[in-house]
């Protein structure tokens, strides 16, 4: 730290601009170079499933759910009418998440699924670091986090008590959701009871974790649904009777939790009907975000519009609920103001900015533009992103030349060919009762960098065919460590060959439409409105690990937050920077944004790494927001750069007296993450000095004289502390 300090006090006496790390000569060569080199390569990738033929060691089979013997009973029967639908359970073959964590601490990346009663939930273990390849023990019974008895859903995980390892939560259907924290050596204790995280035996569908009083420990927000899937009676005949509330569930320490779903504001829905006031919504996804980028976690939760008429019909419309908190974890419902009260059956989430205007947007998946044929206008329910905006609110742009979009539940916006924009992937499938939908066959939507997309269908062509996977959650991350994200989707059933997919009846001129398939569990008869079972038998359902090529030679940027309450005296942040927003500019090159969430897409949770493509570039600059509003900048982060950015709790947009005061914190901060090892000691400069330079930048530039007597009083300010020290 004396080196640094002289280094800055000598550049500071001489009115001079310090030199950062790489220097100026260098930055310039790259500069250079870059201007004569070659472009981005847009797509170009492919994956491959590892898992397929239970590869890998994944030999994952999702057991029904028990109200699926209902369905089977109206299989037998001698008719099967419309009217039978309503009997008909929901999701009868489960409705499994997946996430893809670090659970051991070996740092490759590991995944968690779900699975029904009578079956182990998977906790499959990456032996890349132990073999140098990407393949699985699953130990999730030896970790002591199977939860044979549970009917498994989602799952969100985070460090709930900043002990640097990771907790894990597990929701079920109809039984109490159950939280497993983690010991540190590869095992986990539940904690359900004395956490007090139970909450009751609602049909939760996902959860994600965050800050939202600024405390430091993570809060869990639950999504749930309607009491008993044993039929589909709330969807279709009786809209408010027996759903559930979210819940919101405050860490008050300790891991001891405290349900605060009313005080909180988060059940103060706004848009319904005078008659159904108070009432709760269907919630499939939800996720703590910071979407307005005020340094504080809002919630967003995709809810489903079921068989209610939108306004236009005389009913009113659902839409994606966004809760904004006043920083204190009280929650306001903004979304009429947001302009995201849009009809829908909304399934999934995922965040980013897609158009690059410095603005998070939102993607949702939906029901689809061909489940319900021309019986609504194609653009109503397909699945779509929303443009944030300045003021807080979003547009919704529709979808552009893709015309219409199939059916979506778990989703994950991310740059999968490193080109430098932030592109969405989805996956979804839904029994419907009489048939199946199979419209989906693995969408990857490819961002020109303004937010127009196109389908890439080149790049799951020679990988597992989703069309035939009913898949349900979907989590990324970068399973083998060659800096391209990866995709791990899990499905409740699966329709092989040579079971038959028909297309249809109806076409719009999109690149979907060649793939709007469904499976005909039941044929119609002679008999108007009358079916029988079409005797298909379906097999359970399977885990797909697709592994990215990585071969268009793009460059990317890997980055993990470090928050460091309960480490350093000033530390704020909890331990794994969940809820932070993370910018990251390449030279040339346009900026994008990454949220860190404790939860999202469809009952899954993705990696806690931030994957940055830098198409050709060879470095860029990376920025976080971390909850709270402080914010911290990097410069000169180079090409296949690995890192670990830690909270530094100086702000160099803050408000400071002078820049002694902020160089001051920023010395102390730097100094308490070496010491509690936080941060080797030879990155010290690096963050020294980019915080240095952030500040300036970040400062209305004043006359050439003020700047060389501010550098004299400054640089005798820092001499005088190195002799000091």
């Amino acid at each position: 730290m004396k080196i640094t300090k002289l280094i800055f006090a000598t550049c500071l006496v001489s009115g001079l601009q310090p030199l950062l790390s790489p220097s100026a000569a260098f930055a310039g060569l790259v500069n250079a170079s870059l201007e004569q080199g070659k472009t981005a390569v847009d797509g170009n990738v492919t994956f491959s499933d590892l898992a397929a033929g239970d590869n890998a060691g994944i030999t994952y089979r999702r057991v029904p759910s028990p109200r699926n013997a209902i369905f089977d009973a109206l299989k037998q029967q001698p008719i099967y009418t419309f009217e039978d639908i309503l009997t008909t359970p929901w999701r009868a073959r489960g409705a499994p998440g997946v996430a893809i964590l670090d659970f051991d601490g070996d740092h490759d990346l590991d995944i968690y699924v779900t699975n029904g009663p009578g079956a182990n939930n998977s906790l499959y273990s990456n032996q890349l670091q132990e073999t140098g390849q990407v393949k699985f023990l699953d130990l999730a019974s030896s970790a002591g986090v199977a939860a044979f008895n549970q009917d498994s859903s989602g799952v969100a995980y985070g460090d709930i008590d900043n002990d640097s390892d990771l907790d894990l939560l597990v929701l079920g259907t109809g039984q109490p959701n159950q939280l497993f924290e983690n010991q540190g050596d590869g095992r986990f204790i539940d904690i359900t009871e004395t956490s007090r995280i139970g909450g009751g035996s609602k049909y939760s569908t996902s959860a994600s974790m965050g800050d939202v009083n600024g405390d430091g420990l993570l809060d869990i927000v639950i999504a749930n649904s309607f009491t008993n899937w044993d039929d589909q009676i709330p969807l279709f005949r009786e809209p408010f009777a027996r759903n559930e509330h979210n819940q919101l569930f405050l860490n008050t320490g300790n891991n001891v939790f405290v349900d605060v779903s009313d005080s909180s504001g988060i059940t103060n829905l706004t848009g319904f009907p005078e008659e159904a006031a108070g009432s709760a919504s269907i919630t499939w996804a939800i996720a703590m975000v910071d979407y307005d980028l005020d340094g504080d976690l809002d919630i967003v939760q995709a809810d489903d519009q079921a068989a209610i008429p939108n306004a236009e019909q005389g009913g009113f419309d659902r839409g994606l609920i966004l809760l904004n908190n006043d920083g204190t974890g009280n929650f306001t419902d903004v979304t009429v103001e947001a302009n995201t009260n849009q009809t829908g059956a909304w399934m999934g989430l995922s965040f980013g900015d897609l158009n690059s205007d410095g603005n998070m947007d939102i993607f949702a998946t939906n029901l689809g533009d061909y489940v319900l044929n021309r019986s609504v206008p194609p653009g109503l329910l397909t699945s779509r992103w929303f443009l944030g905006q300045a003021d807080g609110s979003f547009t919704d742009p529709g979808v552009g030349e893709l015309v219409t979009t199939p059916f979506g539940w778990g989703t994950s916006t991310t740059d999968y060919d490193n080109d430098g924009d932030t592109d969405i992937i989805f996956h979804g499938a839904l029994d419907f009762g009489r048939f199946v939908d199979a419209s989906n066959p693995g969408v990857i939507l490819e961002n020109d960098g303004a937010g127009n997309f196109t389908y890439d269908a080149n790049a799951l062509a020679t990988s597992t065919n989703h069309i035939r996977r009913n898949v349900q959650g979907v989590a990324v991350g970068d399973l083998n460590h060659d800096g391209f994200s990866d995709i791990v989707s899990v499905s409740n059933f699966d329709s092989p060959e040579p079971i038959p997919l028909q297309p249809y009846s109806v076409t719009y001129g999109s690149p979907f439409d060649e793939t709007a398939l469904f499976v005909p569990t039941f044929v119609p008869t002679e008999n108007p409105g009358e079916f029988v079972w079409s005797g298909l038998e379906l097999p359970d359902g399977t885990l797909s690990v697709e592994i990215n090529s990585g071969d268009n030679g793009n460059g990317w940027v890997e980055v993990q937050g470090i928050g460091t309450v309960g480490l350093t005296p000033d530390g704020h942040v909890n331990r794994d920077g969940i809820g932070a927003v993370f910018f990251f500019t390449p030279d040339n090159g346009q900026t994008v944004m990454q949220p860190i969430l404790g939860g999202s897409s469809y009952a899954s949770q993705d990696s806690l790494a931030a994957n940055f493509g830098l198409g050709s570039s060879l470095q860029g600059t990376l920025e976080v927001l971390w909850p709270g509003g402080v914010r911290n900048r990097l410069y000169n982060v180079r090409n296949f750069e690995r890192l670990l950015f830690p909270e530094i709790p100086c702000s160099f947009d803050g408000y400071w007296s002078n820049q002694l005061e902020y160089e001051t914190c920023v010395d102390t901060a730097l100094t308490d993450l070496v010491n509690t090892g936080v941060l080797p000691r030879q990155q010290v400069s690096r963050f020294f000095e980019s915080a240095i330079r952030a500040f300036n930048e970040s400062q209305t530039v004043p006359e050439p004289s003020t700047i060389l007597g501010l550098g004299i009083v400054l640089g005798l300010g820092y001499l005088s502390r190195k002799h000091d020290n």
